[in-house]
């Protein structure tokens, strides 16, 4: 499954890693593209395993927001 989550908070490359790390810590993810300019990140994972809840708290437990 492919979801797109908006990302508020992010300014640089670093914020971009600080994401990506996050939402792959994530069991159940397979991949992970964010995009600065845009403010989302593409997530694909297992439903079986990961929920779009864990996703999501795993964003924002890295100090980000995702608007519902």
């Amino acid at each position: 499954m492919e979801q797109v989550f908006k990302v508020e908070g992010m300014s640089c490359g670093g914020c971009v890693a600080s994401v990506e790390r996050a939402v792959k810590a994530v069991a159940g993810v397979s991949a992970v593209q964010v995009r600065l300019a845009e403010a989302e990140a593409t997530v694909v994972f297992e439903p079986q395993q990961a929920t779009v809840a864990a996703i999501r708290a795993a964003i924002e437990a890295a100090g980000f927001d995702v608007p519902a």
